[in-house]
């Protein structure tokens, strides 16, 4: 993405959230990969309920950023190579 498309692109709350949901999932495949520790199943058990329900919740956060990414980039519109316009 250009910077144009980048400083046009506006986050809602749901959107937020994914992202935070998303760094969280990937700072404990980054422990489960160094270290061979996964947090969430420290906190709240060996695939406990809980442990189902986070991980669930992080995966559709990254369906959602997907999905949002694609919209985002199926409507942005191009005038002329290098300018964008919403």
């Amino acid at each position: 993405m250009d910077r144009a498309t980048i400083t046009d692109w506006r986050l809602n709350g749901v959107d937020w959230t994914a992202l935070v949901l998303l760094i969280i999932g990937g700072l404990n495949w980054g422990l489960v990969g160094f270290f061979n520790f996964d947090l969430v199943e420290a906190l709240f058990g060996e695939m406990s309920v809980i442990s189902r329900i986070v991980y669930v919740i992080v995966g559709l956060s990254a369906l959602w950023s997907i999905i949002s990414l694609a919209t985002h980039l199926h409507h942005r519109t191009y005038e002329t190579p290098g300018t964008v316009t919403r």
